[in-house]
């Protein structure tokens, strides 16, 4: 039998490490497919499935079909099997993975069946059901392609919309000009839109009645649309100032007045650009003085912005206008809330947006989250999914416009562990994969700490790789990235959990060098074992630190690297000190306000600390747990050979009583320290 596809408007790729591009002009694009059971017995069947690719080329395709009869895919040749239950999906692999126009490629596969054996009723190219017919370019794209050429997006955080600082305006918190080098660098990585936040009051906006916002700021912020249309991105330009709304339930007269003619200048400045500029009402609307009625105060920001801008005409009549939940919260009632005022404007070109800074105690290492846990997983699926079932099943499209780790700072320096690197990189990695599930579209928020503005390279270009090979791949790990062997103990062998996430392991291998199965490590089920022999030839002279580092190779996706670690026992030493009791923002360095713990670490990591009151009860910030927030509370310095406690952290401590600090590290041991704030003198003490 023959179906076809009008395919995906959008396909989001990994090639050649990059993400392929996806431009906001659709494309010719539509494909059929034929599907034949060759072979059937009782309990199983056989069938072949050919892909011909009608409109423009597609890279890393990707077929999905589901059985209404509870059928399965058992193993599948010539393609690569992501399916899910009765929910089948073939991906490309290899040279097999690009279908030029008219191009075919076929697969086959082993099923099995109960009771009956209907063929799929439909099949989808890259999202898109098959119909035999090709798409005409010339239409206008829809809410759901546009937001799906989108994928992946990134966001000029903390620049046009920085404020206040010595250096004022778009430089204030620490980032250069925004220039169109930055944007065609951002387009050459494999991102199809930016998200532009800009503060547009302050000294950008005059007084009432009126509220003109400054001809520069607004040109300012034209020259950078420019740039990005011109360097083929998409923009989403919002009102990133959240303060003057804040007062919507106290002054709505007032508040309002000075948003609409702020909206209303923005969109009449912008109305003949092209659909690739969309607008986004506002960020993470918040109304501290009436939570009662939050999501009601979040509609009628969302409903004057549309009805503003859709006044203004022009490209306006049908730009995609983006809506938030009330400070873009992704729990069901505010997801609820914001559908209501969707189905209530009735317009086919509104989209919905949230945030998602993952699973909160992961995030910044608190209450003992120290990994990608089962905790950490399942809220990504079910922050996710509920999110697609709300909107994008019901035809709504969603932008996560900020996505990322609260905790993620290369402001901090060299500081580990927030969250362990390896467990960040699953993270990141698994929200990308997540999204595509979802067919949810990512805009990483980066105020610096992923794209260094300065010199325009990636801080951490591995970190990058995790975060894009996860629209295409979830490539497999190990339950941790490092074996940690005491110095001075007997090396034995050392077990790790493959997590394979459908692949095949294919072997251990240092640098070019593949180690022997068997004599280097054994397999067993997912247990992966290191050999004692091995590890003892890895740790070499057994100095502190990382000795060297390994990989584990799995059929596609990145490998994944576990370092060899060498430790003994950290030492902290007792001290007094005095406290400067200069006032402390928490964004500061540790420096005379903090509280340094002189320590050896001995080639060992803190994975949390605990602190509790000697009859048990927690102590410091978060009393609802023992395990403090690293860097809010706690700074581990490894070059510099300290603990650093925060004035936040005292801030929070009664005085006069001794309070236990238990520090866990990543070798597996614990140490307990003692200390006693007593006015602005602290003194330490080791157990």
């Amino acid at each position: 039998m023959r179906l076809g596809a009008i395919a995906a408007a959008a396909v989001t790729a990994l090639t050649a490490g990059l993400i392929g591009a996806a431009s906001a002009s659709a494309a010719p694009e539509g494909c059929e497919v034929e599907y034949q059971v060759t072979g059937q017995w009782s309990g199983g069947f056989n069938a072949n499935v050919e892909v011909t690719n009608l409109g423009d080329p597609v890279k890393n395709w990707d077929l999905e079909w589901t059985w209404a009869d509870g059928q399965r895919v058992t193993h599948m040749w010539n393609a690569k099997d992501k399916s899910k239950a009765a929910a089948a999906k073939a991906t490309g692999q290899g040279h097999s993975s690009t279908l030029a126009t008219g191009g075919t490629t076929s697969f086959g596969f082993a099923g099995s069946w109960s009771g009956a054996n209907t063929d799929p009723a439909e099949f989808r190219l890259n999202g898109r059901l098959c119909d035999g017919t090709v798409s005409d370019p010339s239409q206008p794209m829809t809410a759901v392609e546009q937001v799906a050429a989108m994928q992946p997006g990134w966001n000029v955080g903390n620049t046009l919309d920085a404020f206040g600082g010595d250096t004022g305006g778009e430089t204030a918190w620490g980032n250069p000009l925004i220039t169109e080098e930055l944007l065609q660098t951002i387009k050459a990585e494999g991102y199809n839109s930016i998200r532009l936040p800009v503060a547009w009051d302050y000294e950008h906006t005059g007084p009432g009645p009126d509220y003109t916002i400054s001809s520069e700021r607004m040109e300012r912020v034209a020259q950078v649309v420019d740039w990005a249309i011109a360097n083929d991105l998409q923009v989403l330009v919002n009102i990133h100032d959240q303060m003057f709304t804040k007062e919507l339930p106290d002054d709505p007269e007032n508040v309002l007045a000075k948003f609409n003619s702020m909206w209303g200048q923005i969109a009449e400045r912008f109305k003949d650009y092209p659909s690739e500029l969309s607008f986004e009402s506002i960020n993470e609307p918040q109304f501290p003085t009436d939570t009662a009625n939050q999501d009601a105060h979040t509609a009628t920001l969302n409903v004057n912005f549309y009805e503003t801008v859709r006044a203004t005409g022009g490209n306006n009549a049908d730009r995609l206008l983006v809506l938030p939940t009330w400070v873009t919260n992704s729990e069901q009632p505010h997801l609820d809330a914001l559908k209501a005022t969707i189905d209530e404007l009735d317009d086919e070109m509104i989209a919905a947006t949230v945030h998602f800074y993952g699973f909160y105690p992961f995030g910044v290492n608190v209450a003992g989250v120290t990994t990608y846990d089962e905790a950490t997983q399942q809220d990504l699926v079910n922050t996710f999914q509920r999110t697609n079932d709300t909107f994008v099943d019901n035809g709504v499209p969603v932008i996560v416009g900020e996505w990322g780790v609260l905790g993620y700072d290369y402001t901090r320096g060299a500081v580990p562990n927030s969250p362990q690197y390896g467990e960040l990189l699953k993270f990141f990695q698994a929200t990308a994969h997540q999204a595509v599930e979802e067919q949810l579209t990512l805009m990483l928020w980066d105020a610096g700490s992923y794209l260094n503005r300065h010199t325009l390279e990636w801080r951490d270009p591995l970190l990058k790789a995790y975060m894009d090979s996860g629209f295409t791949t979830l490539s497999g790990t190990a339950s941790f990235d490092s074996i940690y062997l005491e110095k001075a103990g007997t090396i034995a062998d050392e077990s790790l959990t493959l997590n394979r996430n459908g692949l095949d392991f294919e072997g251990l291998w240092q640098g070019d060098t593949a180690l022997a199965e068997g004599a280097d490590y054994t397999v067993s089920g997912d247990t992966l074992t290191l050999t004692a022999a091995a590890l003892t030839r890895l740790a070499g002279d057994r100095a502190y630190g990382t000795n060297t580092t390994i990989e584990a190779r799995f059929s596609d996706g990145l490998p994944w690297a576990i370092h060899i670690i060498t430790y003994d026992q950290a030492q902290l030493s007792d001290v007094s000190a005095t406290m400067d009791g200069e006032p402390w923002s928490g964004w500061e360095p540790c420096d005379a306000s903090c509280f340094a713990i002189p320590t050896e670490f001995n080639g060992d990591q803190i994975a949390t600390m605990e602190a509790k009151y000697a009859d048990g009860t927690n102590a410091g910030p978060h009393s609802w747990t023992a395990f403090k927030e690293l860097w809010a509370t706690y700074r581990p310095d490894y070059e510099a050979g300290t603990i650093s406690l925060t004035p936040d952290f005292f801030n929070e401590v009664r005085d006069g009583e001794p309070v236990t600090l238990t520090f866990h590290f990543w070798g597996g041991g614990t140490i307990d320290y003692t200390i006693t704030e007593s006015g602005t003198t602290v003194t330490g003490t080791s157990a």
